[in-house]
């Protein structure tokens, strides 16, 4: 026994003396790589189909955090996108979704919109956006405000992306959506570099479009049987998706959002980032994030069980692949560069419209038109519901105070009557998320959610595989259970291969990375750097 003791633990110093080799030196270049909608357990389920160089070279040849979680329960896309960025949970970095209703006036708040803000291109249709409402500075921004000689910038489809995961620093690219051409906002720069106004001028992304979405491989290969919209599935006994309006995928850039053609754009060019910017080329360190958000558009879109989005992941499989070859070539030393994989959050398992034992789903005006009437036989007939977001409803605190009543009774009272509702396992006031530490369960997970100013009156919460009632979705991540919170986390560096079986925090992602670039970790950050990738073990 004692001997298969000392073997163990000699095992373990040589493991750990090759971190602390390979962490001899500061990266030159980090790239992470953001796949929307992806839990962890999609590498596992569908990789008998994966190529040996794509998302199995990182799976066997990176760290691999099996139990990468979430730390909160409104999974929301903008939430995740904060959450990776700036190593801290929504009720520190108070992003919570994408939209809010102000409590003073009670606007309606858009998280990215700045009127001060312009496109950085002529006629692109989007750009008045910025990061001012950002509230905690990502890894990006710590390591321009370490070094401003480094490079930090964003790639993305979505502007949300581009800019959440960029920060206030650097600068965040995303496809507008008119002529599908590579923009930012003039909160970044005043001109787009001339090689990207070039590149838009060639219309490069379009010969990424595919007119016809057709099976990569034969039927038989694919696990997922239900299918809406790819064309030549006859080996193989499928359900039909029905009902499902994508009207948008009309335009060139719906069709890069709905189909695997908007991946390849973004990693194509990505690539070209890296090379006509010289990123990692120096001994000032850069950051290139890469999102890809036609992942999460699928999911919602198809469904998770559907077979567009099995071979959407088989597709963009292909495409890392190619992305990895051409980024290594690029490096002597393969040790300069540090590629991550994550998710901003996995899915929900799909709302099968037509399916024989479909699963339900909340609707939400429905809800609002009740709970106003309950307000109503209560205190007067009136308008008492601003809105529902963020897995919360918000009331009207104008009317409220006009009316001289008290806020945190009619809160208590709302979330009482939500809990006659089907669907809803819990429901909580902002009054107790503010007056009360939850410390553990499904309420703490809600906390961690809830900041004070933009966070809804009255949280709820949904039974395990509920959502909530969008048009044209079929698969949601806010439901903040596991199949949302347990995203992939792998850290890939020439030298360091490990499988780690414990429960991580996705927020050790950006610590993790300042540590290995010897920067502050952000401010906002609530974990340490992951003990894999440091020099010295406590």
């Amino acid at each position: 026994m004692r001997f298969k003791i000392i073997r163990t633990l000699s095992i373990i110093a040589v493991a750990l003396a090759s971190y602390t080799t390979a962490m001899a030196e500061k990266p030159h270049l980090v790239v992470n790589i953001v796949v929307g909608s992806l839990r962890d357990s999609d590498l596992d389920r569908y990789s008998s189909n994966f190529s040996d160089g794509g998302f199995k070279r990182l799976m066997q040849e990176g760290v691999r955090y099996h139990n990468a979680m979430l730390d909160y329960a409104n999974t929301s896309t903008a939430a995740g996108l904060a959450t990776i960025a700036t190593g801290s949970d929504p009720a520190t970095h108070g992003v919570v979704g994408t939209n809010w209703w102000n409590y003073v006036d009670g606007s309606y708040m858009e998280l990215i919109f700045d009127g001060n803000a312009q496109a950085v291109a002529p006629s692109t249709g989007t750009g008045k956006y910025s990061p001012h409402r950002l509230n905690a500075p990502t890894i990006g921004d710590m390591l321009i405000m370490h070094n401003n000689q480094s490079k930090s910038c964003t790639i993305a489809i979505d502007p949300v992306s581009a800019i959440l995961l960029t920060g206030k620093h650097g600068v965040g690219y995303w496809a507008e959506s008119k002529q599908t051409h590579w923009t930012t906002s003039s909160a970044y720069i005043q001109t787009l570099p001339r090689w990207i106004a070039e590149y838009n001028r060639e219309g490069q992304n379009s010969m990424y479009h595919m007119k016809r979405w057709r099976p990569l491989y034969t039927a038989q290969h694919y696990t997922n049987s239900e299918v809406a919209v790819m064309e030549g599935i006859t080996a193989k006994p499928t359900t039909l998706i029905k009902d499902i309006d994508l009207t948008l995928a009309n335009t060139d850039f719906g069709k890069m959002c709905y189909t695997p053609a908007g991946n390849s754009m973004v990693l194509k060019f990505a690539f070209q980032y890296i090379t006509k910017e010289a990123l990692g080329k120096d001994e000032h360190p850069d950051i290139l994030n890469i999102s890809l958000d036609t992942a999460r558009y699928i999911a919602e879109t198809y469904g998770t069980e559907s077979m567009e989005y099995e071979d959407m992941l088989y597709r963009l499989d292909k495409d890392i692949e190619d992305f990895l070859v051409k980024l290594y070539a690029q490096f002597k030393h393969k040790e300069h560069v540090v590629v991550t994989l994550s998710s901003y959050h996995g899915t929900s398992p799909s709302y099968n419209i037509k399916g024989d034992a479909p699963r339900e789903r909340l609707n939400i005006g429905q809800m609002e038109v009740l709970v106003n009437a309950f307000l109503g036989a209560k205190y007067g007939s009136d308008r008492y519901i601003l809105g529902f977001a963020n897995k919360a409803l918000y009331l009207n605190h104008t009317l409220i105070n006009s009316k001289r009543l008290d806020l945190a009774t009619i809160r208590e009272e709302v979330a009482t009557f939500l809990l006659q509702m089907r669907g809803i396992s819990s429901a909580v006031s902002a009054t107790a998320l503010r007056n009360t530490c939850f410390g553990e369960g499904r309420s703490r997970l809600m906390q961690q959610s809830f900041y004070p100013t933009r966070s809804g009156d009255v949280i709820i919460d949904l039974i395990p595989g509920w959502i909530v009632e969008q048009e044209d979705m079929r698969s949601s991540s806010v439901g903040g259970y596991n199949y949302d919170r347990n995203v992939p986390l792998i850290i890939y560096r020439s030298g360091n291969t490990l499988s780690v079986e414990r429960e991580v925090s996705i927020e050790a992602l950006a610590p993790t990375l300042a540590y290995m670039l010897d920067i502050e970790r952000p401010w906002a950050a609530t974990e340490p750097a992951l003990w894999e990738f440091r020099e010295n073990i406590d």
